[in-house]
C-alpha cells in the first residue's frame, strides 16, 4: 500500500506541475492575444523625464531614447512629439537630450514615466492634421467597423490598417503625404478596437481571422467608387493586408501592398513578447502551444519559405534588423521568393512598426515612387 500511495502522490505532483505549466503558458500567451489597442508593447521600455526646456527634453539614457528619428512620447495622460537626439546639448551622464517638437496633450514634468511610440498624432484627421474626413461605417463579418475616410481625387484608394497594440491614429503618420498625392484614404478600426465588435473569443488572432475585416474594407471601397486599392498595413495589420491580397474574392482589385514590420512568423512574435514580459525560456514553447489551442492559429507561417500562392500585387516592404517583435528574416525570404514583385527597404535602428519614424522623408519618397505607377 505504501508503494501505491507513493506512486499516487508522485502522479498528483506531476499532474499539478503539468497543470501549472499549462496555466503559465496560457498566461504568457495573453501578452499577444490580449494586447490592448493603444497600450505599449512590453518590448518598449519606460523612460523617466529628467528635465524640459525650450525645445528640449532630457530622458533616461537608454538604447530606446537614442533612436534616430521622430516619435511620439506618451505618459500618464500626456502626449508629445520628440525629434532627433541633440548630442551637443548639455546633459547629465545618465540622460539623453532630444528635440521637443510639441506637447499635444497634458504636461511633461521631471520624474514622469513615459515611453516612445510610433504615433505622432492623437485625435482624428481633422483635429490632428486639418484634413476633412468622414466618419464612415464599414459592414464587417462581426458587425459595423468604424473608419475614417479622407476623400481625394484619384480612384485608387489606400486602405490603412494599424497593427498590434496600436490604433488607427498610427495611420495618420502617412496620411498627409497620401493626401498630398491625391489618394483617398480609408483608415479602418477592426475587431477588438474601440467602437468595433470583438472577436467571438475576445482574443487577437494576429491577422489570421482579422484579415476578413480588411476584405470588408475592400468591398466598401469598391462599392463607393474605388477602381483599385492599395493596402498599407503595419505589424499584424500588414499580415492582414497580405492575407486579404491573397484570399479576398476581390483580390484582383488590389493594385499594391505596402507592408511595414509585417508579422510573418506569429510564433516568433509571441515568443518575443512573452520573453519581454520576463517569461522563463522553458515556458515559451508552452505559450506558443497555448496560443494555438486558444485561437486555432496554424503552425505554418507566411515567412518560413512559404510563398503566398496568390501574391500577384507589387509589394513594398519596410523592415529592419532592429525589430524586436517581428523578426525581419521572413521579410527577407519573402522578398527573395518574389524578386519581381516584392521590394524590401531595409530600415535600421527602428523599432517594431516605426519604420517611418526613423526617417520620414526617405520613407515617404520610397512610398511615392512605389505608388506613382499605381495612380
Amino acid at each position: 500500500m505504501r508503494g501505491v500511495r507513493a506512486a499516487a502522490s508522485a502522479l498528483g505532483v506531476a499532474f499539478a506541475a503539468g497543470a501549472a505549466s499549462v496555466a503559465a503558458g496560457r498566461l504568457a500567451s495573453d501578452v499577444a492575444l490580449k494586447a490592448p489597442p493603444g497600450e505599449p508593447l512590453p518590448t518598449e521600455p519606460r523612460l523617466t523625464v529628467h528635465s524640459t526646456a525650450a525645445g528640449r527634453i532630457a530622458l533616461t539614457r537608454a538604447f530606446a531614447s537614442r533612436r534616430p528619428g521622430t516619435y511620439g512620447l506618451t505618459g500618464n495622460g500626456s502626449h508629445a512629439v520628440v525629434g532627433n537626439v541633440l548630442d551637443a546639448a548639455p546633459h547629465a551622464p545618465d540622460a539623453v537630450v532630444r528635440r521637443l517638437e510639441r506637447v499635444t496633450q497634458g504636461t511633461l514634468e521631471p520624474g514622469d514615466k513615459v515611453w516612445l511610440t510610433p504615433d505622432l498624432h492623437i485625435g482624428d484627421p481633422r483635429t490632428a492634421l486639418g484634413l476633412d474626413h468622414d466618419d464612415v461605417e464599414v459592414p464587417g463579418e462581426l458587425g459595423v467597423l468604424p473608419a475614417w475616410f479622407v476623400p481625394a481625387a484619384r480612384d485608387t484608394w489606400v486602405i490603412a490598417v494599424h497593427g498590434l497594440g496600436a490604433t488607427r491614429e498610427h495611420t495618420m503618420n502617412v496620411m498627409e503625404s497620401l493626401h498630398r498625392h491625391q489618394f483617398p484614404v480609408l483608415a479602418l478600426a477592426y475587431r477588438g478596437d474601440s467602437g468595433a465588435p470583438r472577436s467571438l473569443d475576445g482574443l487577437n488572432h494576429l491577422g489570421e481571422t482579422e484579415w476578413r475585416d480588411v476584405d470588408a474594407a475592400i468591398r466598401y471601397a469598391v462599392r463607393y467608387g474605388a477602381e483599385r486599392v492599395v493596402l498599407h498595413g503595419w505589424s499584424t495589420g500588414a499580415t492582414m493586408a497580405l492575407r486579404a491580397a491573397t484570399h479576398s474574392a476581390l483580390r484582383d482589385r488590389v493594385a499594391g501592398l505596402v507592408l511595414d514590420s509585417p508579422v510573418l512568423d506569429w510564433a516568433a512574435t509571441l515568443r518575443a513578447l512573452a520573453a519581454a514580459r520576463r517569461t522563463p525560456n522553458a515556458l515559451l514553447p508552452l505559450a506558443v502551444r497555448a496560443a494555438q489551442g486558444r485561437t486555432g492559429l496554424r503552425a505554418a507561417t507566411l515567412g518560413q519559405g512559404v510563398a503566398p500562392p496568390g501574391l500577384r500585387a507589387p509589394t513594398l516592404l519596410f523592415h529592419g534588423p532592429d525589430d524586436a517583435v517581428a523578426p525581419w528574416g521572413p521579410s527577407r525570404r519573402l522578398a527573395a521568393l518574389h524578386p519581381d514583385r516584392v521590394t524590401l527597404r531595409t530600415v535600421r535602428h527602428a523599432p517594431h512598426g516605426a519604420m517611418w519614424n526613423a526617417d520620414p522623408k526617405a520613407y515617404e519618397e520610397a512610398l511615392r515612387r512605389f505608388l506613382t505607377p499605381l495612380m
